[in-house]
């Protein structure tokens, strides 16, 4: 940070009289693209020195009184890997965008359908039969120029799982099998990272936080060769209303991992039932493993 961007923040700033009477300095993304340009520095970065001198960029304005300006700086500086773009992780995506994470890792081989439309929203009748994760990066970059997204139009696997995931500091489920969660939950055991678990079907889903060294999935489904390949929402469908209920449960457990904001949902199945407008906590088995 050199004086002279900090010279140009404190210049470029304006006072922002909030609800409550009191008085903060703020920058528009205007002049944060402009301090960009002049300065060869990202947006980003801008705005990380922004906050570093108490000056908040306006789009962030309406998260500092939860996160406080130590939170937004680490969420600009944190680095997420979503697995998976569809229904789930599409949601997760456009939510980590607008919250402010600096860099998105999108993994995704799949491209959208005609059957998408109902429930991803990344989905659009004008990308049909296009890679979800290069149109969620283009999507991202619509909504926020302060935030990365790295695209990688691959499978997952337990034999790449490190790989793709590497540099992460959580990881974000957006898969639709549990072979594939396995292989995440095993990467992120080896890369000692979080991984905020989910599933969606019908009017329901579930979601927990699992770090290196909890149980984890076993507690839930068994060891990895027990389970099946797909869950039951082939069967029962998946409403639009589902993937956007869970995916926003599992972000808000992504900015408690980052911004340190609260207490991760571990050791516990935050189970969800829209039908009955349910949430029900169950509280798992911690000596549970397998190895």
């Amino acid at each position: 940070m050199t004086d002279e961007l900090i010279n140009s923040i404190v210049r470029s700033a304006d006072t922002l009289i909030c609800d409550d009477g009191t008085k903060q300095s703020v920058i528009s993304l205007t002049s944060a693209i402009s301090m960009s340009v002049s300065g060869g520095i990202s947006i980003r970065g801008v705005e990380v020195a922004a906050l570093r001198q108490g000056v908040v960029p306006l789009r962030y304005i309406r998260n500092i009184g939860t996160i406080g300006l130590t939170g937004q700086i680490r969420m600009l500086e944190s680095t997420v890997a979503v697995v998976g773009a569809g229904g789930l992780g599409g949601t997760i995506i456009e939510l980590l965008v607008r919250n402010g994470i600096g860099h998105i890792i999108v993994i995704d081989d799949d491209r959208f359908s005609e059957s998408d439309l109902n429930r991803q929203i990344m989905s659009n009748e004008a990308d049909l039969d296009k890679p979800k994760a290069a149109v969620a990066q283009k999507r991202a970059m619509t909504v926020s120029s302060s935030t990365e997204v790295t695209a990688r139009q691959e499978r997952l696997t337990p034999q790449n799982a490190a790989r793709l995931l590497r540099g992460a500091q959580v990881v974000a489920d957006g898969l639709d099998n549990l072979q594939s969660r396995y292989a995440v939950e095993q990467a992120c055991r080896d890369l000692c990272i979080p991984y905020v678990y989910g599933t969606i079907a019908g009017l329901g889903g579930q979601l927990m936080t699992i770090f290196p060294q909890d149980p984890g999935l076993a507690t839930i489904y068994g060891p990895p060769d027990a389970t099946s390949r797909k869950g039951i929402e082939i069967a029962i469908g998946t409403p639009a209303v589902t993937p956007a209920i869970i995916a926003a449960l599992q972000v808000q457990e992504v900015i408690k991992i980052i911004t340190g904001v609260g207490t991760p949902i571990r050791n516990r199945l935050l189970v969800v039932d829209a039908s009955r407008g349910a949430i029900d906590a169950v509280e798992l088995d911690k000596q549970t493993a397998w190895r």
